[in-house]
């Protein structure tokens, strides 16, 4: 495109037609072009085109205005906003109390069980007692699921409190 292309069409810049389509990679010959003819005497510019206009959002609608309050009651410590925030820190307590009650339970359980029954406590497993393998190897799998699961919990209880902040 050059300037003789712009002076002929009024000297507004046209968009690029091939703008967004693939292109051939050989490009065409052009027709020859015909001998400039000298541009008549400026009557009336040409109106300009019609550019349709397109609307582009970047942010989401508007939230409402619960929203807008808890934010701020949270932000400024309010008595509202610290009742918020201690009741989501007393359902993780409760959440980590429940399994580390179930897992006391269970470890728990385990050198009662052996004591009100001696053929528990003497039976072997691939000759290595059980007592052993229950006591020495199976709370480190209890324990990592106990934390997995707290972890979903606590997780949940988060997303929970920001669902009911932001709606």
């Amino acid at each position: 495109m050059t300037d003789d292309y712009y002076r002929d069409t009024g000297g507004i810049r046209q968009p690029d037609p091939t703008l967004g389509k693939r292109v051939p990679v050989t490009p065409e010959p052009s027709p020859p072009r015909p001998a400039r003819q000298p541009a008549p005497p400026p009557s009336e510019p040409p109106p300009p085109p019609r550019v349709r206009r397109q609307r582009v959002v970047l942010a989401e609608p508007t939230k409402s205005t619960n929203s807008l309050r808890a934010r701020v009651e949270l932000e400024e410590q309010t008595s509202w906003g610290e009742m918020l925030i201690k009741d989501l820190i007393k359902a993780q307590l409760r959440s980590g109390l429940l399994l580390a009650g179930i897992v006391l339970l269970l470890l728990g359980a385990l050198p009662v069980a052996f004591y009100y029954s001696p053929t528990f406590a003497t039976m072997r497993l691939v000759g290595i007692p059980l007592p052993w393998l229950l006591l020495g190897v199976a709370p480190f799998p209890l324990l990592f699921g106990a934390g997995l699961w707290y972890n979903r919990l606590a997780e949940r209880h988060e997303r929970d409190f920001v669902d009911m902040i932001e709606n």
